[in-house]
């Protein structure tokens, strides 16, 4: 294999991923990572809740916070800007340890919702939402950082598929949850709930992961914020996975903002209906994201990867024309959002070993390009649906 030209040794290696990952294969995760899978997993559905639940339940905000719509859709527009922090947060988890940031993620969580129940007035929710959104923005980098520092590349993808199951989780488990509580006791104790619960998660991802030692080395460790991030751009792996975290992403909202619209204009469904495909779209991340814990590892990421995008641009050319009738139209969208799904899991632990001595650093950046394109999606998606319609959104 020829040495690569540039890069000093984050580039070194990312060369030598291949040699660690046969190295790696006999090697098993520790028994007691388990538990600390589990753990994170737990904190990661929580986190994914605060993020999602705001989509369903924005009536019901407006209404409780006595505001209008616009002012709950500026609340989610805001939130999702968040996912830029992590450009800061990556390397801060690089220099100070992988838990330390995993616990200022949880402290976030509790804190915002707390702040929700005290005071459920607008102001203060939006800033506890927020500081929700920034909570995962601070917790997911230093998560998959984690992850890659502990696991051998070989079984990377078993541990990914397995902590984000807690996203389709979100959408199975934590809404309708919420949902419960919100119809029996109202949303501000909706907001307590989750306080606790992030509370109680914080305490065992206390007592389960151990303290950590920062993961760079020593010259990335001296380095600035800036320095760390100019790897993103100089070594080649990184940026390529830059550029196909932002494009993918663009691909997925572009579609996701006009889906509903799409159904509801072409077989005049109810909103019953329109809560249905949400469900199914949870059944289509789950089945993805546990087909890479079983599949991704044996078949390569890399290779799952390509094959992922591949499933998923026949996905998105297909739906116009087999999406004929309802049941159709939602089994082309199950079949879209589980490629997506299988494509973006598989490339997280793939992007785990691109940066080894900055894997925080790597994962924000990931993110960050990932959140852009979702925002660009969604800008795009509407002008086309408006526009020429789902063909010119399926063929983007």
């Amino acid at each position: 294999m020829p040495k690569p030209d540039s890069g000093g040794p984050f580039e070194t290696a990312w060369f030598s991923v291949t040699t660690r990952a046969a190295a790696g294969r006999s090697k098993k995760p520790p028994k007691q990572f388990t538990w600390q899978i589990l753990v994170i997993t737990f904190v990661r559905l929580l986190l994914n809740i605060a993020r999602r639940f705001i989509y369903p339940f924005a009536p019901a905000l407006s209404r409780d916070l006595q505001v209008p719509l616009t002012a709950i859709t500026s609340l989610i527009a805001v939130n999702q800007t968040t996912g830029l922090l992590g450009l800061l947060a990556g390397p801060m988890a690089d220099r100070w340890g992988f838990r330390n940031m995993m616990l200022a993620g949880v402290t976030m969580l509790s804190v915002g919702m707390l702040l929700c129940w005290i005071s459920p007035v607008y102001g203060v929710v939006f800033f506890g939402l927020t500081l929700a959104g920034a909570a995962k923005t601070t917790f997911d980098p230093a998560v998959q950082a984690f992850i890659g520092q502990r696991v051998p590349f070989a079984r990377r993808g078993f541990a990914i598929g397995v902590i984000e199951t807690a996203w389709a989780g979100s959408t199975l488990i934590g809404i309708p949850a919420m949902a419960i509580l919100i119809e029996a006791f109202g949303l501000r104790w909706a907001f307590l709930c989750m306080a606790v619960l992030g509370a109680v998660g914080g305490c065992v991802m206390v007592n389960t992961i151990p303290p950590d030692s920062p993961a760079g080395s020593a010259s990335t460790k001296g380095s600035g914020v800036l320095t760390s991030l100019e790897q993103l751009i100089k070594v080649r792996p990184a940026a390529g996975m830059l550029g196909f975290g932002f494009w993918i992403s663009l691909a997925n909202d572009n579609l996701f903002v006009v889906y509903g619209a799409w159904l509801e204009g072409r077989f005049a469904v109810s909103l019953l209906a329109l809560g249905v495909s949400t469900s199914v779209i949870g059944v289509a991340e789950l089945i993805g994201e546990s087909l890479t814990a079983t599949l991704g590892d044996r078949i390569g990421l890399k290779r799952a990867v390509i094959f992922g995008l591949i499933l998923a641009t026949v996905a998105y050319l297909l739906l116009p024309v087999i999406g004929t009738t309802l049941p159709l139209a939602l089994g082309g969208l199950f079949f879209i959002f589980f490629a997506f799904e299988f494509t973006i899991v598989s490339s997280f632990g793939l992007t785990t070993e691109i940066l080894p001595g900055a894997r925080a650093t790597m994962m924000a950046g990931f993110y960050a390009a990932a959140g852009l394109g979702r925002m660009a999606g969604a800008l795009i998606g509407g002008v086309l649906w408006l526009g020429p319609g789902l063909q010119a959104v399926v063929l983007l």
